[in-house]
């Protein structure tokens, strides 16, 4: 890939259709997958992916707010008839590392932790991201 791809943004490319596309979970499409997925929150969106466990259809739904995330503008039923370099197994590929961007915070020496929101009353937003920015 040629690097288009802002990794702290939390940005993944994939060729889809045989046109390089930027992927990205923002907090719009993270707040469309709380509706798709019918969870009232990150923590339990996060705990529904944790599993493991993806159909078809979530693995569409996740790529297509991904898609729109990054600026692509189609609908879930687009997706479905573009072409994912690698197939099934590169679209499920490219899921958990668009999920993995999202949910999973990277600590100063490089490895990485699940995503945790601040408890109520707890520390501020802010204090949630590396630096409290």
């Amino acid at each position: 890939m040629s690097g288009r791809a802002n990794r702290r943004r939390g940005e993944v490319e994939a060729v889809i259709d045989g046109e390089r596309r930027i992927l990205c979970l923002t907090l719009g499409a993270i707040a469309e997958l709380e509706t798709a997925f019918g969870v009232d929150n990150i923590a339990d969106l996060a705990g529904r992916f944790s599993g493991g466990r993806l159909s078809a259809r979530d693995v569409m739904t996740i790529l297509a707010a991904g898609l729109r995330g990054g600026g692509n503008r189609l609908d879930d039923e687009d997706l479905a008839d573009l072409s994912i370099e690698g197939g099934l197994e590169g679209a499920v590929r490219l899921t958990a590392e668009l999920l993995a961007s999202a949910f999973l915070t990277e600590e100063a020496n490089g490895a990485t932790r699940p995503f945790q929101p601040p408890a109520r009353g707890g520390p501020s937003p802010a204090s949630a991201f590396p630096g409290g920015r």
